[in-house]
């Protein structure tokens, strides 16, 4: 029985895989094989007690740099939020977490690299770098994306400052407001 739909000449309708998804598995497995040749090298030259000791240092290194970077980031925002201004971005805390949490990551090379993010020369240029990209996504960005979503979201003001003011809703003569809500008609605040 044929119902007259014509069957499709091409069987692959899926669409293509970006190409993070092809290369960030690929990448990882990278990683993972230099992390255990490294691992083995630095084992057999200096012995499988000092890799044991150099990754409980590199680990207990971490913890600490991302305890402090997560205490001077809270404090930034309380002080920011307490002069009612914007938290600055400068402090590189979230570089600096990454950076520890690099270091907890079991392995030699995965160490070097969080080492290297704990220099301040290198969080700032990664910094300029992290923040040009971004930019230029959320300008590119076409409408109906979370990328225009965002860039409609931002402060547009040079200065950056926070405008601060209240709502006034004049009443008429009867009692109700300009929308012609009586004052039964009004919701209670949602906020104490």
């Amino acid at each position: 029985m044929t119902t007259g739909a014509q069957t499709p000449t091409h069987f692959d309708t899926r669409p293509r895989r970006s190409r993070l998804r092809t290369v960030l598995p690929l990448g990882l497995a990278a990683w993972l094989a230099l992390e255990i040749w490294l691992l083995t090298v630095v084992a057999g030259a200096a012995g499988g007690f000092t890799v044991f000791l150099s990754l409980l240092a590199g680990f207990l290194l971490g913890s600490v740099v991302i305890k402090r970077a997560g205490r001077r980031a809270f404090q930034n925002l309380n002080e920011a939020l307490q002069r009612g201004t914007p938290p600055s971005s400068g402090g590189g805390s979230g570089l600096m977490m990454l950076g520890g949490l690099l270091l907890m990551i079991p392995g030699l090379a995965s160490d070097a690299l969080g080492l290297l993010l704990l220099l301040p020369p290198v969080q700032k240029a990664v910094g300029r770098y992290a923040q040009r990209t971004v930019d230029s996504r959320l300008r590119a960005a076409t409408p109906g994306t979370v990328g225009e979503a965002f860039q409609q979201a931002r402060m547009h003001r040079p200065d950056g400052k926070v405008v601060r003011g209240e709502v006034i809703i004049r009443e008429d003569e009867r009692g109700g407001d300009e929308r012609g809500e009586t004052p039964q008609d009004r919701r209670p605040p949602l906020t104490p």
